[in-house]
């Protein structure tokens, strides 16, 4: 009798049979992720993720209770990728930095875009990522009113610039062929403040519109400085 875990399928390499890595709950999370990066979030479920893992769904149900603990495992996950901002650095420089590794992170993954802030079980990473930021401004000065503020307009940029980013038709490569196929169809003049952008922009060679992202989020924690600055008044 085979003394391999039950669900557990063995690989074959070179004609043997080797067991696959024993599942833990970190592998089944780390699973569920690839497949929601291969396949997109819509695709995951207790069944495709067993047949990522190969192994059998009683055997990923022994270390997560259902989809929605999934759910809750990864998202704290890709929160653990974001580095946090530290309490000692000039505050404006600390969020500049969290906000450009968010935005890499996400870009990684951004099957996880419209989970963030969804899960009403947040895992540990999650308080962590939110206590520190709250903490940094907290730190700056900020009271708890204007935190709030400023929380939620760093989160939705953050998170609606990514949103945005995947969700866009072209990349840096191919932004000038992608609009000038969309403004092909049209008769001259018909959108002319949409074709100047278009050929004095979007067009040009070196165009990344992730370039966009710097101009934001500068201008945010501008206009944060001066609220600030109001509120110490």
């Amino acid at each position: 009798m085979s003394s391999e875990p039950a669900g557990e399928h063995p690989a074959i390499v070179d004609g043997q049979h080797t067991p696959r890595p024993r599942l833990s709950r970190e592998r089944v999370l780390r699973g569920a992720i690839a497949v929601a990066g291969e396949s997109g979030i819509g695709s995951l479920t207790i069944r495709s993720l067993a047949e990522h893992l190969g192994t059998k769904p009683m055997s990923v149900y022994h270390h997560v209770a259902n989809k929605s603990e999934i759910l809750d495992g990864i998202v704290d996950l890709v929160f653990a990728e974001i580095e946090l901002p530290s309490l000692e650095g000039d505050w404006r420089e600390e969020l500049r930095t969290w906000a450009d590794n968010a935005r890499r992170v996400l870009a990684r993954n951004s099957w996880a875009i419209t989970l963030l802030e969804s899960r009403a079980t947040p895992g540990p990473a999650t308080l962590r990522h939110h206590d520190r930021i709250i903490a940094v401004l907290r730190g700056a000065g900020f009271s708890v009113e204007l935190t709030a503020h400023a929380y939620a307009l760093l989160d939705s940029y953050v998170y609606g610039f990514a949103l945005q980013e995947a969700a866009l038709p072209f990349d840096a490569e191919n932004a000038s062929e992608v609009a000038d196929a969309i403004m092909e169809p049209f008769a001259p003049g018909e959108y002319p403040h949409l074709v100047e952008l278009a050929l004095h922009v979007v067009a040009q060679p070196d165009y990344d519109f992730g370039n966009e992202f710097g101009f934001g989020i500068d201008l945010i924690l501008d206009g944060l400085a001066k609220a600030l600055a109001r509120e110490a008044g």
